[in-house]
């Protein structure tokens, strides 16, 4: 047999007006973690697409050899029979089933003509056991954390007999530890003999875990580097990511004195009312104009219900105590429309479910947020806000086709510029960025970061909260760390490592 169970020959796939992978040759060992890399829009979805059938035989030109053979996939179903199972970013769960019913939904236990759920439920634990998740299999999804709906899709693949599991960016929307427990629970499953190709913009991650990287560049195949043979250093990986060398992932930008206090938070407290429970307490922040300042902590910390409290979301927090500043002047807002008019924004986490209309396109994202300054007497000033539309796209980089594209469409970092854009043009004083480089490569990463340096040269007041800790370090003037809600540390830049803001973080 051979030592590769996977060769993709000279895969090409286009789509109108675009080539999106051009003769990519992919070959995968018998066993091993190899992982797949490029910037958004390099072709790594695209593959694996092709891969698992989504893409169907006949779509494209090349050959997939699997296990010494050519396969002509028509559907998932397809490769999912020979052993190739995908697991997506967006986990394919439905929260109001239970464990076990998700875990073999599609592919049921049958007997006699009707589904065994005894058995089910029996082949479950067995299932989580692999995963080493120790939940109630008839307990709804919903009610897990996102760490364990991860742990439930792979024990859905381990179900289906997997021997190639392809997992796409799967730490994405995972806190460290939970990061840290798939990646062992990736070496296991090797250890099991389990073939696994990863996708990740994470290269600590794909550093730490893989035995061969592959790196895609516009659709073609540009190396594979034998991590086993030799330490592969992240600089490198960069290089042929991006095409040229990257010395410094976090620009620098000019030192300069800060101006007044822009934003300020004194004994700000917050309840949840559904949970009848303390989500924030005593929290005390301050943000100068032309400062970025950090927000760290670990998940559940309270970073993302400090940003949406002040942004003034009403359905879910109701703010007990505390004061709110802005430019001196004290504040409260009763809905995110409110703190717009006064000059605050705030980039969402999610950016496809809470922070874009993906239906719509380019020029309707953009300028959503602030239509007021394009109406014309009754009427919106079309032309007007094509030229705003057209202008941040040239100014930001927005990779597309026309602002007529819809958002949908776009690579991550793209999405991502098309929300920077919105909120921009509604012209805050301060911004406040919820993971903002969260599933972008390091090409967007770079673009974002010298945006940010960008806005604050010209005065703007930025707020980055970020679960990547080399993130915060290397892009904020300051840095405030949170656990369970309060703020238990405050750093300047130049005495802040990843040592003194965990021991910050782990406080209670």
């Amino acid at each position: 047999m051979s030592d590769y169970i996977l060769e993709m020959k000279q895969i090409t796939k286009e789509f109108p007006g675009v080539k999106a992978l051009n003769d990519v040759n992919f070959k995968v060992k018998r066993g091993e973690i190899h992982c797949l890399v490029g910037e958004n829009g390099a072709g790594k979805s695209t593959l694996m697409k092709v891969l698992s059938g989504v893409y169907q035989h006949g779509t494209y030109t090349g050959d997939i050899v699997y296990n010494g053979e050519v396969q002509k996939f028509k559907s998932i179903s397809d490769s999912e029979k020979k052993g190739i199972v995908i697991i997506y970013q967006e986990l394919a769960l439905i929260p109001e089933l239970s464990v076990y019913e998700n875990i073999f939904f599609g592919h049921e236990i049958v007997k006699k003509g009707r589904i065994d759920w005894n058995e089910t439920i029996v082949q479950a634990k067995k299932m989580l056991e692999k995963v080493g998740l120790h939940a109630d299999p008839s307990i709804q999804v919903k009610k897990l954390g996102v760490g364990n709906q991860q742990l439930v899709e792979i024990a859905k693949a381990l179900s289906k007999d997997v021997k190639l599991l392809i997992l796409d960016e799967p730490t994405a929307s995972l806190n460290e530890d939970d990061s840290q427990n798939l990646l062992k629970l990736i070496r296991e499953l090797k250890e099991q003999g389990v073939t696994c190709i990863m996708i990740s913009h994470k290269l600590r991650e794909i550093t730490a875990i893989a035995d061969t990287i592959t790196v895609l560049r516009d659709g073609a195949t540009i190396c594979s580097l034998d991590a086993r043979e030799r330490k592969i250093e992240e600089a490198e990986i960069i290089k042929h990511m991006v095409g040229r060398e990257m010395n410094n992932i976090y620009p620098k930008r000019e030192k300069h004195e800060f101006g007044e206090v822009a934003l300020e938070l004194k004994n700000w407290t917050v309840f949840d009312p559904v949970k009848n429970s303390e989500l924030l307490h005593k929290v005390n922040i301050n943000v100068h104009k032309g400062e970025i300042v950090g927000i760290q902590g670990l998940m559940g910390a309270g970073r993302t219900e400090l940003a949406l409290s002040i942004f003034g979301n009403p359905t879910k927090y109701k703010v007990s105590d505390g004061e709110l500043y802005l430019d001196g002047k004290k504040v409260r807002f009763k809905h995110p429309r409110d703190a717009i008019r006064g000059g605050l924004a705030y980039v969402t986490e999610d950016r496809k479910g809470n922070g874009l209309i993906l239906m719509q396109d380019i020029r309707y994202n953009i300028t959503i947020a602030n239509l007021e300054e394009l109406v014309n007497g009754i009427a919106i000033n079309e032309n007007e806000e094509i030229n705003v539309a057209n202008s941040f796209k040239e100014s930001i980089n927005i990779k597309a086709p026309s602002i007529n594209q819809k958002v949908g469409k776009l690579s991550g970092g793209n999405q991502q510029k098309v929300q920077l854009a919105k909120w921009m043009f509604a012209k805050p004083k301060v911004l406040i960025l919820d993971e903002p480089t969260r599933g972008i490569d390091v090409g967007a990463k770079y673009e974002i970061y010298s945006l940010m340096n960008k806005l604050v040269d010209q005065g703007m007041s930025i707020i980055m909260i970020s679960s990547e800790l080399p993130e915060v370090l290397g892009m904020s003037d300051r840095l405030y760390v949170m656990s369970e809600g309060t703020i238990t540390g405050e750093l300047l830049a130049e005495d802040a490592t990843e040592e003194k803001v965990m021991e910050m973080a782990i406080k209670s």
